[in-house]
């Protein structure tokens, strides 16, 4: 036996608890985890490389280029954690789930 699989694993350099709540009473929740990516995010590698490209700013995260309608039902986000070891507190409102989705380049999609 190798003393290499005794070493404990190396904890995630990230790790955020992301949610979203609606209107209509819905929330959702989503642990992210990054280098290496895990956690419950349904698509935690793209959300990974998408703050990564972002420096894990959630303010500095560039949009997809989606067409959304006009309709107003906000979707609260949260993000808090720690990105890198640097503490993460991110709050907004966005105008509509798609707009969430589109702005955050899916990283509240869950």
């Amino acid at each position: 036996m190798s003393l290499g699989c005794l070493a404990p694993a190396h904890p995630p350099a990230s790790t955020l608890q992301l949610t979203t709540h609606d209107t209509a009473g819905r929330t959702g929740s989503a642990v992210l985890t990054c280098d290496p990516a895990g956690g419950t995010h349904p698509q935690r590698d793209k959300a990974c490389a998408v703050l990564s490209a972002a420096g894990g700013d959630f303010s500095r995260i560039t949009a997809r280029h989606q067409a959304c309608t006009l309709i107003y039902a906000p979707v609260e986000a949260t993000a808090i954690g720690t990105w890198h070891g640097k503490p993460v507190s991110f709050h907004t409102t966005y105008a509509n789930r798609c707009e969430a989705d589109r702005d955050s380049d899916e990283v509240f999609a869950f």
